[in-house]
């Protein structure tokens, strides 16, 4: 069921699109932020994981 236009507008529960709009961004700059890529590993390190996994992978 959709309200008409008015009642929406009258709601005071309801937010204007400019307040829905700002958290919005904020919301999604928060999210970017957290979920931002690790940085790569040195190439020396990366080679002793690869090796170590490879060990682990002849025991089993």
């Amino acid at each position: 069921m959709t309200m008409p236009m008015t009642q929406i507008e009258n709601d005071p529960d309801q937010m204007d699109h400019k307040t829905c709009r700002y958290i919005c961004d904020a919301v999604g700059e928060r999210l970017q932020q957290s979920m931002r890529p690790e940085p790569a590993l040195s190439s020396r390190l990366q080679q002793l994981l690869d090796e170590m996994q490879r060990r682990e992978a002849d025991r089993h």
